[in-house]
């Protein structure tokens, strides 16, 4: 990593003060402004957004019990029966 100038390091401690959830939505941005500008591609409008917000609303979900998580054993060992079962 380069060398910090005094306003990036500021900039970095109040981002460092920021609630996780905040740090997260600054990271999304600047990450999403970062590839943009990077790959020099048209983004889809929104769709970056669009995503980031489904999988804060998944992980949201996960962590408030109300989305439970599957092994991934119990997953496998389901569609292994499903696919017994479609080929008969």
């Amino acid at each position: 990593m380069g060398h910090l100038t005094p306003e990036v390091t500021k900039l970095l401690e109040q981002a460092l003060s920021l609630s996780v959830e905040e740090q997260e939505a600054l990271a999304n941005s600047l990450f999403s402004t970062l590839d943009r500008e990077i790959n020099e591609g048209p983004a889809e409008a929104g769709v970056e957004a669009a995503w980031a917000d489904e999988i804060r609303r998944r992980i949201d979900d996960i962590r408030s019990g109300k989305t439970q998580m599957i092994p991934y054993e119990e997953v496998r060992r389901r569609l292994a029966a499903r696919l017994a079962d479609a080929g008969k």
